[in-house]
C-alpha cells in the first residue's frame, strides 16, 4: 500500500527525500519575472526583488498535470490545497482526482480544501500522518479529517501590505499608510475560506498581544501550534514564549514561510495555525 500526501506550496512544506509528501508549486508572477515556490527558490532573494518592484504582481496555480504527476502511483492519495476562496488550486486538484480515479479504479484521492494556508495545512498533514499510522481505512481518515478542520484556525499578521496592493488586493492608499504608522494587520481564515482583518495593531509589542487576544477567542487552550514565519524568528520567538508562559505543556514549533506565503505575508509576517 503506497500512500502520498500532496500539497501545494502554500503549505510551507516542501518534498520528502522517500516522496511521502509532495509539494506542488505555485508561482509568483511580475512583468520582469516568474518565481517558483519549489526547493531551487531563494525566498529572501524573491522578497528583496518584490520589494524593489514597482508593477503589478500576481500568484498561479498549478495545473491538473502537476497534480496528477504529483499523485504519482500512490493507492491512497491525500490532497491539501490552498483555500478555494483565493485560488484555483482546489479546482485543478478536484479535476486531477477525477482523472486519476476514472484512470486507476483502485487507486483513492481525498481532496481537502483547507479553507485556510500555511500552518493550518501542516496541522491537516500531520493529522493525516497520525491517522494513517493508527491504521484507519480510507474513508475514516477522510471523515475524521473534515472533524479535525472545525477544531484548526489561522491567525495571520502582516507588517506589509504591498505586494497585496500590487496583486490588486489592498488599496494601494492604504497600503503606503499602514508602512509608514508601523500598522500590523491581525486577521484570523475564516470558516468559509475568506481572510477577514479582525485587528490593527500599533507596534510589534500590540501585534502579538492582539494575536494571543484572537487565539483565546478562538477557544485555544493549549493544544498545537505552528508558527510560521516570514523571515521573523524574533516576533515568532516572543509569540511561543507568550504562549508556553500560559499553557507550558503547548507543542509550539516554528518554521519559515516558503514562496507564495512569503510573497503574502512579506518580511517579518507570521501566520499561526492551531488546535482549539
Amino acid at each position: 500500500m503506497k500512500i502520498r500526501i500532496v500539497a501545494d506550496s502554500s503549505a510551507n512544506l516542501r518534498t520528502t527525500a522517500d516522496k511521502h509528501i509532495i509539494s506542488v508549486p505555485l508561482k509568483i508572477t511580475t512583468d520582469k519575472k516568474e518565481y517558483v515556490d519549489d526547493e531551487s527558490l531563494d525566498i529572501e532573494v524573491m522578497i528583496r526583488e518584490l520589494a524593489s518592484y514597482k508593477g503589478r504582481s500576481g500568484t498561479a496555480c498549478p495545473g491538473t498535470g502537476d497534480w496528477l504527476e504529483a499523485f504519482g502511483d500512490a493507492d491512497w492519495v491525500f490532497a491539501i490545497t490552498i483555500t478555494s476562496t483565493l485560488s484555483g488550486s482546489y479546482n485543478a486538484t478536484r479535476v486531477a482526482k477525477e482523472e486519476y480515479e476514472s484512470e486507476y479504479p483502485n487507486r483513492k484521492v481525498c481532496l481537502i480544501d483547507s479553507l485556510s494556508a500555511g500552518a493550518e495545512l501542516k496541522l491537516i498533514q500531520e493529522k493525516i500522518e497520525e491517522l494513517v499510522a493508527e491504521g484507519h481505512d480510507f474513508d475514516t481518515i477522510c471523515n475524521k479529517i473534515t472533524d479535525y478542520q472545525k477544531h484548526t484556525h489561522l491567525i495571520f499578521c502582516l507588517k506589509s501590505l504591498t505586494n497585496l496592493a500590487n496583486n490588486g488586493r489592498v488599496n494601494p492608499a492604504v497600503a503606503k499608510i499602514a508602512g509608514v504608522l508601523n500598522i500590523h494587520v491581525v486577521g484570523i481564515a475564516s470558516d468559509h475560506g475568506d481572510l477577514e482583518q479582525r485587528e490593527k495593531a500599533r507596534g510589534e509589542k500590540k501585534a502579538i498581544s492582539a494575536i494571543v487576544k484572537l487565539m483565546k477567542e478562538l477557544n485555544y487552550n493549549g493544544k498545537k501550534v505552528i508558527i510560521d514565519h516570514c523571515l521573523n524568528e524574533t516576533d515568532a520567538s516572543k509569540l511561543k514564549e507568550i504562549l508556553l508562559k500560559e499553557f507550558p505543556s503547548a507543542n509550539i514549533k516554528l518554521a519559515p514561510t516558503y514562496g507564495l506565503c512569503s510573497f503574502y505575508a512579506e518580511k517579518g509576517g507570521l501566520m499561526v495555525g492551531f488546535e482549539d
